[in-house]
Formats: structure tokens, C-alpha cells, sequence
């Protein structure tokens, strides 16, 4: 079997797999059912209130122009070593795949 033919088998089952999947999530369910309760409700008989107390609270002020670029700094800096560290784990485990696949297909 020649690597061409496992490739175009591996695809055909792939799209076959997507497909299916499609078509299970389409299908209607059986009926709706009302939930039945499975204990009785919890009456209670002791009420209390619950006293909240109000007070004024100062008008909301936007936060400096140079905290707001830190976030902003920060944030990006955050996505950009995360997007690398995700790139090298990703690029790691697909060279680690193929190389595991090619030599089993040398065998």
C-alpha cells in the first residue's frame, strides 16, 4: 500500500466521519417530557427579612491613559507568548506524529 492510497483512504474516512456527525446532529428528539420532581418542595415557614442598607457611591471615572495602555501592552504581550507557546507544542507533536507514522510505514 503506497502512501498516496493511506492518504486518500485516511480523507475518504475523515469526510465520511463528517458526515455523520452532521447527519446525527440534525435528527429530532423523541418527545418532549415535562421533568417529574424527584422531592418534595422546601416550604419555609420561618421568613425573615433581610435588611439592605443603601449608600452612595462615588461617579464611576475612567481609568488614566497610562493604565489603559499598560492593559493594553500586557495583553498583547500575554497573546503573542502564548500563540508561541502554542505553536511550538503544536509544531512538536505533529513532527513527533509523522515521524512515528513514517516509520511505521518503513517496516
Amino acid at each position: 500500500m503506497s502512501v498516496t492510497d493511506l492518504t486518500t483512504q485516511a480523507g475518504w474516512m475523515v469526510g465520511l466521519a463528517i458526515v455523520a456527525l452532521l447527519g446525527t446532529g440534525w435528527r429530532k428528539t423523541a418527545r418532549a417530557t415535562a421533568r417529574t420532581p424527584r422531592k418534595a418542595p422546601v416550604v419555609r415557614r420561618n421568613w425573615v427579612p433581610i435588611c439592605v442598607a443603601q449608600t452612595t457611591v462615588g461617579l464611576y471615572r475612567r481609568p488614566n491613559v497610562v493604565r489603559r495602555v499598560w492593559a493594553l501592552v500586557a495583553s498583547s504581550a500575554i497573546a503573542v507568548v502564548m500563540g508561541a507557546v502554542l505553536a511550538v507544542v503544536i509544531a512538536f507533536a505533529l513532527a513527533f506524529t509523522i515521524i512515528t507514522l513514517t516509520d511505521l510505514l518503513k517496516q
